[in-house]
């Protein structure tokens, strides 16, 4: 198995590490500012790439309304922040991170629609040229991925790009129309 075309052998654990960007579903924010816990891990990260971190993860809106902006303390494990304004932030740790692979480990299932889209939008430039791995429940957030895996009882039951599974129907196609059911019931 290689990375850019280097055996993952030859890199050093610390190395292979830093190559690699992951947000879990549950993050881990520590009682510290907003900017401290979005370069946590990264070195001499400075004010305006911390800055685009947060917009690229959709959060920049947000810090607006806080009482200090990025210098506002989030308490221990993010007490003051919303479910996805935790998640947020640690998408943009990761994206500050510049990794080689991203991993978005249902990164994205504690925001709405609306905000997961913005959220894809900026994160399209930060995908391009890296692999990405998309984990998530909702068709919407893994529907542009280039190949995508469909996961049964722990099982793959399906492999191909979106148009691809929605032309073959079951489990993918089924998903997809219920989903798009859900969200226009929302939009009433």
């Amino acid at each position: 198995m290689t990375l850019d075309g280097t055996d993952l052998r030859e890199f050093s654990p610390e190395d292979l590490r830093r190559a690699i960007g992951y947000v879990p579903q549950e993050t881990f924010l520590f009682s510290a500012t907003l900017a401290e816990n979005i370069a946590f891990g990264v070195k001499h990260a400075t004010d305006e790439e911390i800055r685009r971190a947060a917009e690229i993860a959709g959060l920049a809106p947000d810090i607006g309304a806080f009482p200090e902006g990025y210098g506002t303390s989030v308490g221990e494990r993010g007490i003051t922040l919303s479910g996805g304004q935790k998640q947020r932030t640690a998408i943009a740790r990761a994206v500050l991170r510049n990794p080689r692979i991203l991993i978005l480990d249902d990164a994205l299932s504690s925001v709405d629609t609306a905000t997961e889209e913005r959220i894809l939008s900026g994160l399209t430039v930060v995908m391009r040229g890296r692999t990405t791995i998309l984990i998530s429940h909702r068709v919407s957030t893994i529907r542009n991925a280039d190949r995508i895996f469909v996961l049964e009882h722990g099982e793959i039951v399906a492999e191909g790009s979106h148009a691809e599974l929605l032309a073959r129907g079951g489990y993918y196609a089924d998903l997809y129309q219920k989903q798009l059911l859900e969200e226009e019931l929302e939009a009433i």
